[in-house]
Parts: structure tokens; sequence; C-alpha cells
């Protein structure tokens, strides 16, 4: 593939992506984090790509029923041979990867999912000493049992490159599973490439890998686009400067965590991240491939989703995608509506180049009502739940303006509603057409 059209950071707005030499909107939701390894992906994909979708979430991870792992066993003994590439797993994602790109569907891959690398996963793991016939526990420095969660870095496996504890016969393992995983992916333009899942690990090991992968892609002639997920919710915690700190490592910044937060705090947060990018000189995609959120998790309700989704792309995000069940939604109903409703409403709109403007919101309450503009010529604003406010048009001067509202969850332009009306010139009173639901106004020049 001519590396033009590979996803890259946007030429014209580099907060934002392009892919086939064209600035996209990354939006998405699936059922599973490793979608490679689930049976009806097909159908899902072409679900997704029905309701405008465009971003799926891909750990290379092997923990859940029915999922096979990277290595083959050995018929003699029933053990796996690192030596030896799993048919069935490399195929499944083989086919992940030709399915996505048949679709325009990025892709964006974690490496290493460290929950695969503790507790019971890791009891049933290729890596564990005695699961295979190449390491022993002395040789490996890995352990048999590792009862804690992965957050307490027992794990010597992410410890293996040369800046921490150097060892070369793990190590030597974890270059053939990547090589192999990159022999695929790289000839696929869709890629984008995430160190790990949520770590707390030394930035080392993250660093670590960025720079292989990149010096395996430009050994291919491609470029590859990588960052790192950090586990700290708070992204003012120092873990996030690791990645923010090294754009000659990192082409973008995943700040899922962030969807930890609530209401105005999951706004501000990325706001103080986008003006660090801003001074640094280095500015680059923020993206957020997990949105937690859902009544049948704990780290969230389903109106926490539905408002995060929002809030990221009119806070400046270059993606969102709503997490797995029982987490977050998935692919279901409601997320297929707000997916829908999203590129209905941006499509209408020139969003990159439009900035976050909160600023031009007056009587607003907390969390009533968020806005992204380009002064002068277009403004947007998301209400989570019904609103009244007022938005400063003064840039347009006095030149008449449209006012469009999109019931979200209808995924449907509203007709018939009153027009807005101006107050001292250069306010615009937006009332929701319905004191409470999901609501999006665009106005225009």
């Amino acid at each position: 593939m001519d590396d033009r059209n590979r996803i890259q950071p946007y030429a014209g707005n580099p907060f934002y992506w392009q892919y086939q030499g064209q600035p996209v909107l990354l939006l998405g939701g699936s059922v599973e984090d490793n979608l490679f390894q689930i049976p009806n992906l097909e159908e899902h994909l072409d679900l997704l790509r029905s309701v405008g979708g465009n971003y799926v979430r891909c750990t290379m991870s092997s923990r859940d029923e029915g999922d096979v792992w990277p290595f083959e066993r050995d018929p003699a003994t029933g053990l796996y041979d690192l030596n030896v590439p799993g048919e069935a797993y490399w195929g499944r994602f083989e086919r992940f990867l030709q399915l996505t790109a048949e679709r325009e569907i990025v892709a964006q891959f974690e490496l290493w999912d460290r929950f695969d690398f503790s507790r019971a996963p890791w009891q049933a793991n290729p890596y564990n000493p005695k699961n295979n016939v190449n390491c022993t526990a002395e040789e490996s420095g890995l352990v048999h049992e590792i009862h804690t969660h992965p957050g307490r870095r027992e794990s010597a496996f992410f410890r293996s490159v040369p800046a921490l504890e150097d060892n070369q016969a793990l190590l030597r393992y974890q270059h053939m599973q990547v090589d192999k995983m990159l022999s695929l992916s790289l000839q696929r333009g869709n890629v984008l490439y995430c160190m790990d899942n949520e770590t707390n690990e030394s930035p080392e090991w993250g660093w670590y890998w960025a720079r292989y992968i990149q010096a395996r892609a430009g050994e291919a002639g491609v470029s590859a686009e990588c960052t790192e997920m950090w586990d700290a919710h708070n992204l003012l915690d120092g873990e996030h400067a690791a990645t923010f700190d090294h754009p000659e490592l990192f082409s973008f910044v995943d700040i899922s965590q962030n969807n930890h937060r609530p209401s105005d705090e999951h706004w501000d947060n990325p706001q103080e991240i986008r003006r660090r990018l801003i001074a640094s000189g280095h500015v680059r995609p923020m993206n957020s491939v997990k949105i937690y959120g859902a009544n049948s998790g704990r780290y969230g309700s389903t109106r926490d989703a539905q408002e995060r989704f929002w809030r990221n792309i009119f806070g400046g995000l270059a993606s969102s995608r709503f997490h797995r069940p029982p987490s977050g939604l998935g692919l279901n109903h409601i997320a297929q509506a707000h997916i829908r409703s999203m590129r209905m409403f941006t499509d209408q709109m020139d969003l990159l180049s439009c900035e976050p403007h909160n600023d031009l919101l007056s009587n607003r309450s907390w969390n009533e009502a968020y806005c992204t503009a380009n002064p002068g010529v277009e403004w947007a604003v998301f209400y989570p739940d019904g609103g009244n406010v007022l938005l400063d048009v003064s840039g347009a001067g006095g030149v008449p303006l449209t006012v469009r509202w999109l019931d979200i969850r209808g995924s449907r332009w509203v007709e018939g509603v009153p027009p807005a009306r101006r107050e001292d010139g250069d306010f615009l009173r937006l009332i929701t057409p319905r004191e409470e639901g999901y609501w999006a106004a665009l106005i225009q020049v």
C-alpha cells in the first residue's frame, strides 16, 4: 500500500486522522476487545459499518472461553512450543485484518494485555514455564503462579527488555511473537498500535516496543503509528507524561482511562492535555478506544457512556468507541443509535475545522451543554439531557444563521422547531425541542 494512504495524523489538522488520503473521524463499538477471536466477526463488522462505524479495538489476548493462543502445542508432550506460531490464532488474525481493511475499518491493536499474565489466565498462558517446552522458570524468570491483580507488577514478563532485566531468553520469544504479528499487520494501512492495556509498568517497556515496531516498519518501507495506554484514570497523573512527552515514539495518545471520569471533569481533563500538546509543538491525535459505562458494569452507568461518547468528539478527540460489555455498551442498540447520530451530525459540518469552545456558552449549568465551533462559520452544541443556554455568535456579525436540531436517540433531524432568537445581538438562545433527552444543535452561517 502507498504509505500516503495509510492511517496517519491528518496533515490539515494533526489532532485528527487521515486514511486513504482523506480526513476521517473514528467512531466505533464492538462486543469484544480481542475481536479477531469472535465466531461471527464478519456479521459484527457489517453491523458496525451499517450504522456509520469505522473503528474497533483488538487486544492480542486469549483469555476468554473459545480463544486460542499464539503458539502450537508440541504433539509429543501436549505443551506449547514457543518456536511454532499457532495456526488457528494467526489465521484468525489475518482474516480480521482482511475483513477490516475491506470495510475501511481502522483497528487499534494492543500488543500485550496484562490480564493474560496473572491469576487464572496465567495458568493457561503458553509463556507460563509449566505450559511450554522451551523455557524453565529459572531461564525465563517467570513463576508458575501469580494470584494478584496485574497492577501489583509481579510478572517478570514486562521486565525482559534491555533497560530493565535484559532477559534475552524470554525476549527472544517475545520478539518472535511480535515479528509474526507485524509480518501480517504491516501489510495493512488500517492499523494503529498500542503497546499495552492499562499498564503501570516501567515506561521503558513500552518505549522499547514502540522503537521495535518503528524499526520493523522502517525495514518494510512503511510507517507505524504507536501509543501507550496507562492505568491512571487521571490524565494529569505523571504516568501519562511518558506518552505525552515522547512524540518521537508515540505519534498519538490514547486517553481512554479518562472515561472513568464524570461530567464536566470528563470534559476538562482532555482540554488540559490538548493545551499541553499545543504548547509542546507536537500536536497529535487523542484517541479514546474504550468508553466505560453500562448499567451492567462497575465503571459508570449507561447514561455515562452515552454522554462520554459525545463529549469525546465535541471535546476534540479523534476517536470514540464504546467498550465491550459488561463494562460498556459494546454495539447494542443504544450504541448503534449514537454512532449513527454522530455520523449524521458530523457529516453536515466541517468538524475538523472546529475546536472545543465551551467559553462561548453562558447561562450554562453543570453538565448541561458542550460546544465545539469554528466561530463565525458554524457552532455545534451537545445536550446530555435537554437544556437552555446562550451561545455567543458574535463572530457571525449580523449574518442570518440556520439552526438544526438532531434527536440523538431517534437518529433524526427534527422539523418544525421554533426559530432560536437572538438576545443582545451577539447571543443565540438555544432551547432543546424537549426538556429531556440527548440533543445536538447545529448552527451555521
